[in-house]
């Protein structure tokens, strides 16, 4: 894996962290959650920088049904990541309070709420349609030691459960009031544990995780079957 390809990695896996520490704002206090934020902003730009060559391809070749759900979920992804630092610079009292904003604090609210939990969502399944690059890692890991059908089945079971968990969570914690912005305001629980909360949002994680790499399969195989039929009417 070359310099370039581990650079990218490290600058994933910090957005996917600070991205889980935001989330848990009542855990953390406003200031932290404002550098944090200011934080995930510049690996944001970063990371659009050191994949700017993803812009530059987007007209060029092929959109099989894979390539279209990953194009689809990345510009999902970029706006509601910009609807987040627009209107965490608009409510900001601490990091960008220097600045000469006045007014627009009822709109910037709403779509940081928006962002934030769409947001959340779109960065978990971005996850899952690169599981296959992690699996591949714990291939090589393990090696001969595992049967290859055992390791299969043994991270599927363990996904699966780990997705069912998520999917209690997602009901529990009422995800869809604030994906669809039923309430402008978000229960916060400020007693609750924090290994309690990181739990529960890592499984919810894991549950759109997994949602995306089985659907990514799917894609993937229905895109090889194209592919195939297109090859035996040219013959």
């Amino acid at each position: 894996m070359n310099r370039s390809a581990i650079v990218k990695i490290v600058v994933d896996a910090l957005m996917t962290l600070l991205l889980l520490f935001l989330m848990g704002y009542q855990l953390w206090g406003e200031s932290a959650h404002e550098w944090v934020g200011a934080g995930m902003l510049v690996l944001f730009l970063a990371h659009h920088i050191l994949n700017r060559g993803w812009y530059k391809s987007l007209f060029k070749g092929r959109y099989t049904p894979m390539r279209v759900f990953q194009v689809l979920v990345d510009m999902l992804l970029l706006v509601t990541m910009a609807a987040q630092m627009y209107s965490g610079i608009v409510m900001s009292r601490h990091v960008f309070a220097f600045l000469p904003v006045d007014g627009g604090m009822a709109l910037a609210r709403r779509l940081h709420i928006l962002g934030a939990y769409w947001g959340f969502i779109l960065m978990s399944v971005h996850l899952g349609m690169h599981w296959n690059m992690f699996l591949g890692m714990a291939r090589k890991r393990t090696g001969k030691a595992v049967p290859s059908k055992l390791r299969s089945s043994l991270l599927f079971l363990i996904g699966l459960l780990i997705a069912a968990y998520g999917a209690f969570v997602f009901v529990g914690r009422d995800f869809s009031t604030y994906l669809f912005l039923r309430s402008e305001f978000v229960f916060l629980d400020y007693e609750e544990p924090v290994w309690s909360f990181y739990l529960d949002y890592l499984c919810l994680m894991g549950l759109w995780a997994f949602l995306a790499h089985y659907l990514s399969k799917g894609l993937r195989k229905l895109g090889g079957k194209k592919k195939a039929a297109k090859r035996k009417e040219r013959v």
